[in-house]
């Protein structure tokens, strides 16, 4: 079992930064992708961008050329570095870690963009 840890979201004004932070623990060696997705009122959870254990990496097309997704293997946590941030990308962001056994999330950080 995985389990993911996240931190770094907030309130900020768009054309802000945010950075995203997701540690995983526990069955971390069965893990080959992790990623982030998110969710905004009235809406479904859709993925934002996914790194694999390869270093392959996809983007949803509304966040290409603002995020950024990394992964420091050595601490097992992956990042989302956020650049100018719109007010559509209000939501909850989830981490998520793929394994052959399933699929873990973290709990939810907010982000909110608004002036």
């Amino acid at each position: 079992q995985v389990q993911l840890v996240e931190s770094g979201g907030g309130l900020v004004q768009p054309g802000g930064s945010l950075r995203l932070s997701c540690a995983a623990s526990g069955s971390i060696f069965s893990i080959y992708r992790m990623g982030w997705y998110r969710q905004a009122p009235g809406k479904q959870r859709e993925l934002v961008a996914v790194i694999t254990t390869g270093s392959t990496i996809n983007y949803a097309e509304s966040v290409k050329g603002r995020f950024t997704i990394s992964r420091d293997a050595a601490k097992n946590t992956v990042y989302l570095q956020m650049n100018n941030l719109k007010p559509e990308d209000t939501a909850v962001y989830y981490c998520n870690a793929a394994s052959p056994y399933g699929s873990s999330w973290g709990q939810g950080t907010q982000v909110t963009v608004s002036s």
